[in-house]
């Protein structure tokens, strides 16, 4: 028989956003269960040098903030387990969860935090210069390449935004697109084209992310034109791949409302999900922002949210039994 576990709060997700709403439960006496996922921590634990989070003077790791963050939910009374949940029943309350491991979970309310991981070319030389100049996030580590030269990969919005971002930090921006246009909004695509910091190798795609010096780092990417298949080199310091993001929202779809994209929809200004009692927080429900503080602030209104909510069950029923 599965081993069933039941809680007033089960947060699913386990990265700043999931942690943060545990905490909050957890100080509101909700005794939440955290299920870690796959990727306990969440994307900062593939993070190295992390400069903008607050309350840090000095630059921290991403994995270290994580583990800061589950130990304080663990000390206000998060119980946190490892599982990777393949099924879940929103239909009805309590709403069960079933995980690989074979444990079953109920819960009266459940926060989702399962997050959303930036797509990569698939290289393997990408995979070996994640970190060493390789990166997805202009926002997240555009400040580390101050003066230096840098190169955005993609065409649409994101891959646009971050090239105009980086000309904040560098005067020297190479944007790389396989194709003659790009696909971004045209207020975007004006203001690129009128940056003077800002070049674009059209009809190419990256072949080799190249590393050289001692410590090893990005030094430059082989480029290749798909419509004569010729390579040639650039010299860059950074390299940040801006293809767009995918929500872990497959477990949802057809139970909660997504967007076209699939991203959790959300009332404005709230984290409830088109099913009562489900809330969704961090980069599950947020496209635009995607930074660790933001995720951090939407976990702390999924688990008010969620407070509000039960409290407003438990004086329904006492009404009831009255």
């Amino acid at each position: 028989m599965s081993n069933i576990v039941s809680s007033r709060l089960i947060v699913l997700g386990s990265g700043p956003a999931g942690y943060t709403a545990a905490i909050y439960a957890a100080r509101a006496g909700l005794n939440p269960i955290v299920v870690q996922g796959i990727q306990p921590g969440g994307q900062l634990t593939t993070t190295t040098d992390v400069e903008n989070y607050p309350g840090f003077r000095s630059v921290i790791q991403g994995p270290w903030l994580m583990d800061e963050m589950q130990a304080q939910a663990e000390h206000v009374g998060t119980k946190v387990v490892w599982d990777h949940i393949s099924e879940v029943d929103l239909s009805r309350r309590p709403f069960v969860l079933k995980g690989d491991s074979g444990g079953e979970y109920h819960a009266d309310a459940l926060v989702i935090a399962t997050g959303a991981q930036a797509k990569w070319l698939g290289l393997p030389s990408e995979e070996h210069m994640k970190g060493k100049g390789a990166s997805a996030c202009a926002t997240c580590d555009g400040f580390f390449y101050r003066g230096k030269k840098v190169a955005v990969i993609g065409g649409g919005n994101t891959a646009v935004e971050e090239a105009l971002y980086l000309t904040n930090h560098s005067h020297d921006v190479t944007l790389i697109h396989r194709r003659d246009s790009l696909r971004a909004e045209k207020i975007l695509q004006d203001r690129l084209f009128a940056h003077p910091n800002i070049k674009i190798i059209w009809d190419s795609e990256v072949a080799e992310f190249v590393a050289g010096g001692m410590p090893e780092a990005l030094v430059g990417l082989d480029i290749r034109n798909v419509k004569s298949g010729s390579i040639s080199r650039i010299d860059v310091d950074g390299a940040f791949v801006a293809i767009g993001h995918k929500p872990a929202t497959e477990l949802f779809a057809g139970k909660l409302k997504l967007d076209s994209d699939g991203y959790i929809e959300v009332e404005t200004g709230t984290t409830r999900t088109s099913v009562p009692g489900v809330f969704a927080c961090g980069d599950v429900m947020d496209k635009i922002y995607r930074q660790a503080v933001t995720a951090a602030g939407t976990g702390c209104m999924a688990a008010l949210d969620a407070e509000k909510f039960l409290a407003a069950e438990e004086f329904g029923a006492l009404q009831a039994a009255e």
